[in-house]
């Protein structure tokens, strides 16, 4: 399966805020890093892909490692501040807002593969406060689905193991956002389910996992 998405629009650029140039240089860095990874890829790798001089690259950022790690928070921060407007627009019933949460991720890490698997494989090479800074983003998106959780067992849509309490919740999130967050590193080319279907199981799947009651026809 190939990035399916349309160009991004102007909210998912990367970095955020940032210069057309700087944007040339992320795409290009995105491109290097999935196919190789960050510690094997260049400064003149990424500048030449982008017609540039490697000392282009120093001009709109300190070094490589920073532009590794804008690029990282930022990918975050959009998937992060996407989920919190889809859980507000969705309503208030915990098991639409699961499905509808569900269904993005699943949407974005299979449909922005590249973007997904840098974010997700290479904040590892992260490190100090850039590193931690990644990994609040990385629990704040936990516990978006954690507190979904919480209100369904609260309400009885959900029947969570373990018992309806933030501990079980945080569990069961923790599962259900690292089998949508990997699915970039197995979505391989040519894969035989498209978006839809993929969304469709996931989302039945994540229901599940949760304890929601199955769905009457």
């Amino acid at each position: 399966m190939t990035d399916v998405h349309p160009p991004p629009q102007q909210s998912d650029r990367l970095p955020i805020g940032g210069t057309a140039i700087q944007g040339r240089l992320a795409e290009a860095a995105i491109e290097l890093f999935y196919a190789r990874g960050a510690p094997a890829t260049t400064v003149r790798e990424i500048t030449s892909a982008c017609g540039l001089t490697p000392g282009a690259l120093y001009n709109h950022f300190t070094s490589k490692d920073h532009l590794l790690f804008l690029l990282v928070r930022d990918i975050h921060l959009q998937v992060n501040d996407q989920l919190t407007e889809l859980a507000a627009a969705t309503g208030p019933d915990p098991a639409r807002q699961l499905e509808a949460m569900t269904r993005f991720l699943v949407s974005h890490t299979a449909g922005y593969k590249k973007r997904s698997r840098v974010a997700n494989r290479e904040f590892t090479v992260l490190t100090g406060t850039r590193r931690e800074e990644v990994r609040l983003q990385r629990r704040r998106l936990r516990d978006q689905f954690t507190a979904v959780l919480v209100a369904g067992g609260q309400q009885g849509v959900f029947d969570l193991i373990g018992g309806n309490d933030v501990g079980s919740a945080t569990l069961v999130a923790t599962t259900i956002t690292s089998l949508c967050v990997h699915i970039s590193e197995w979505t391989l080319e040519n894969y035989p389910l498209g978006m839809a279907d993929l969304q469709d199981r996931f989302a039945r799947m994540v229901l599940r996992i949760a304890g929601a009651a199955p769905a009457r026809s």
